[in-house]
């Protein structure tokens, strides 16, 4: 009887389990950002929803079907990336909702959330409109570490100026199910910090949040009863590893990267454009995962050794998207996660002008013709455009300006399938501070993308064969002194770059007692190898590319088992190796002193890994790895291939093997290549893809007269859009 109650208490309980929401499914992470609708007092809203899967990426259907008064953000830059396992992606939409929500949302398979929204409206008694909603920025996936406390600020926002706060969500108010907040996070309200006290167990954790906007008070001055006026749902995933080593490896945010909560003001068919930049000296940057605005561009990911870079560009297009639009990201290596980081991008509220404005487009310029009237108490003598060598007229009823599409600071952008020519009129003050009213006048000429002709529509990075040609990278092992480079090699210069740590000094006179017995005459032919150069190889000739070599090792498997570094992060590891200075940049030469090394048999292995670059301006260089004064500038400033991993065959140790060769040219090997010393090219490209396969949009920057298209002005349309305010005015976001 016993043994019958317990199974039907299981029983219970399992069909419980299968019927109520499915916690362990819940999102990897979950903003809403809340616009209350006029038209109907804010009795209902329209709800962004975006919200961080797991892969692979589940459709909207569910959730925002067609015919609905719902829209599904679909980008050809979906947001996808693999750390924490398993890989996720974000999916964003967005839908008219009461003011006053509470849904379960399903997304595929594998996500089912609880959504609680109360943004009732409220008439605010500062300015007689709508409140609004804080906005919340929404991080990639959070990782930490067991035993390792670490703090993560969720980047909040409110266009009325309000304060935000942060609290656990509440089950018993219907905010969530089955939240009980875990004991080893604390929660800062007022800053919205939440910290991991490092007290848990390797596994994944959900945390469910409502951010508050509250009426800001002077310090001096408390509000009786302030209550929130709305709140709206923040989820996010925490992923505890094991720790493999103490808890001051995270990578290192560098300079040039925008500062935390900083906000950057976008005009209409403004291009903004940022760096991401980060050092990682114990493990190699993997990805910078980034959750953001639809259509925003990641180009240019580069993780070179110890530093790593990415740059993202977002184009304000006509849009119906928020006016706070949140850019998170951080960077990832295979145990380590960097300090969060969010940027804001503030879309500009623009009004028409009035009556009797007038921008036309041409082929070769747009015209402006605007009524003075307009600008009340505006400085015409201090308004300029983008370039100030181009002249702005006005008399007194009048302003005209003639801006050419290929001059005049006038720039190229994409929206959607148009090409936008844009300028900005603007006033240009001398001081710091001026409360004159400003103008800030955006001009934009809207090409359609069926007339546009021409290369300059169809505006992309070069591929890595494009840029670099078809590339062949391999391996050769020559004695010192024979083989292709023989004069180089039998009296060579060595470069002094070895890793700067005391386990890592060069002996006294290493360099000299190497290069006297380089050539290592009267061998015999039963001898073993006392010294073997390795050649580092490849075909690129164009000009300005140069090699990086990031690491090699040795092994005497041929799985590169019980493995020892030679080359680490562009360093020699030990002056038993040396780098044998070249006037070529597209290849390495590396002396191995095998009188040093313990080898047990005849044979050996070899794996290097490598890069080419190029430095986009002639007065620049791509990073020396192991020199200090390496910075993230050089990473941003240049350009670099895949990451080609080459792993010889086995290469003998016999003098006789190398005696019997007779190599006087450096070729590419081919697949037919005799011999056991060669290696076949294994131009395999690393975990990160070549950002040749996005679209770049530095490129449209650049536009000359005889870019303009060839189309009838009837068909170009023109656009303008006009903000006067005080310098001061804008202060909320602050």
């Amino acid at each position: 009887m016993l043994h019958r109650l317990k199974l039907g208490v299981l029983l219970h309980w399992l069909i419980l389990f299968l019927l109520s929401p499915a916690y362990e499914a819940s999102s990897l992470g979950l903003t809403v950002h809340v616009v209350p609708l006029e038209e109907n007092g804010g009795k209902t809203v329209r709800a962004h929803f975006t919200v961080i899967t797991p892969s692979p990426c589940p459709d909207l259907l569910a959730v925002c079907a067609a015919g609905k008064d719902c829209q599904a953000h679909r980008t050809a830059l979906p947001f996808s990336y693999t750390k924490p396992s398993p890989a996720w992606c974000v999916r964003q939409w967005q839908k008219t909702v009461p003011s006053n929500y509470n849904s379960f949302l399903k997304l595929g398979f594998q996500t089912e959330f609880y959504v609680s929204i109360n943004a009732d409206p409220k008439i605010r008694a500062n300015n007689g409109k709508l409140n609004r909603p804080p906005f919340v920025a929404l991080p990639p996936p959070l990782r930490a570490r067991v035993n390792c406390p670490v703090d993560f600020h969720i980047s909040t926002k409110d266009l009325d100026g309000d304060k935000v706060r942060c609290r656990f969500a509440s089950a018993s108010s219907g905010e969530c199910r089955e939240c009980i907040p875990h004991n080893f996070l604390e929660l800062d309200e007022a800053s919205c910090t939440l910290t991991f006290t490092g007290k848990a167990a390797a596994g994944q954790y959900f945390i469910y949040l409502m951010a508050e906007d509250l009426i800001p008070a002077p310090p001096t001055r408390q509000i009786l009863n302030n209550s929130p006026l709305s709140s709206v749902p923040v989820h996010l995933s925490l992923t505890v590893e094991e720790s493999a080593s103490d808890c001051s490896h995270s990578p290192l945010v560098l300079d040039g990267t925008p500062e935390r909560d900083s906000v950057q003001f976008v005009l209409p068919f403004q291009e903004v454009k940022f760096n991401a930049n980060y050092k990682s000296d114990l493990e190699s940057v993997l990805e910078i995962a980034v959750v953001g605005p639809p259509d925003l561009y990641r180009v240019g990911f580069a993780s070179i050794s110890s530093l790593a870079k990415l740059t993202m560009a977002w184009i304000r297009s006509e849009n119906n998207l928020t006016q706070l639009l949140p850019v998170c990201f951080v960077a990832n290596t295979k145990s380590f996660q960097s300090q969060l980081r969010c940027v804001w991008l503030y879309q500009r509220e623009m009004r028409t002008l009035p009556d009797g404005t007038e921008l036309r487009c041409n082929q070769t310029e747009m015209s402006l013709l605007l009524p003075v009237t307009s600008l009340t108490n505006v400085d015409l003598d201090k308004l300029q455009l983008n370039s100030p060598t181009c002249p702005v007229t006005h008399n007194s009823t009048h302003l005209t300006a003639h801006i050419p599409l290929g001059g005049c600071g006038t720039k190229a952008v994409h929206s959607g399938t148009e090409l936008v020519y844009t300028n900005t009129l603007k006033s240009v003050h001398h001081t710091m501070i001026s409360r004159r009213p400003s103008l800030i006048l955006p001009l934009a000429c809207r090409i359609p993308g069926a007339e546009v002709k021409g290369p300059q529509y169809a505006i992309s990075m070069p591929t890595e064969r494009e840029t670099f040609g078809e590339i062949i990278v391999w391996l050769e092992f020559h004695l010192p002194g024979q083989g292709p480079l023989a004069p180089l090699t039998s009296s060579p210069r060595f470069r002094s770059n070895f890793l700067s740590s005391s386990r890592f000094r060069r002996e006294t006179g290493s360099e000299s007692s190497t290069s006297n017995s380089s050539t290592q005459t009267g061998l015999q032919h039963d001898e073993m190898v006392k010294q073997l150069d390795l050649y580092v190889m490849s075909n690129c000739s164009v000009d300005r590319a140069e090699m990086i070599v990031t690491d090699c090792m040795e092994s005497e498997k041929e799985d590169m088992a019980d493995s020892h570094p030679l080359v680490e992060k562009g360093c020699m590891m030990s002056n038993n190796t040396l780098e044998i200075i070249t006037e070529e940049k597209t290849f390495k030469i590396y002396r191995l002193d095998m009188n040093t090394r313990t080898v047990t048999g005849t044979k050996m292995y070899f794996e290097c890994k490598i890069n080419l670059c190029i430095a986009t301006m002639p007065s620049d260089k791509c990073p020396d790895l192991c020199s200090n004064s390496s910075s993230s500038s050089m990473l941003v400033n240049s350009v670099f291939t895949s990451t080609y991993s080459i792993r010889s065959g086995p290469v003998s140790l016999m003098v006789a093997d190398f005696m019997n060769r007779n190599t006087t040219a450096t070729n590419p090997p081919t697949n037919n290549t005799p011999g056991p010393t060669v290696a076949q090219p294994a131009t395999t490209p690393g975990s990160t893809s070549p950002a040749s396969q996005i679209p770049n949009v530095t490129s449209t920057n650049t536009n000359t007269a005889s870019q303009a298209p060839e189309v009838a002005t009837s068909r170009i349309t023109g656009v303008i859009l006009m903000t006067i305010a005080m310098f001061l005015q804008i202060t909320i976001l602050q």
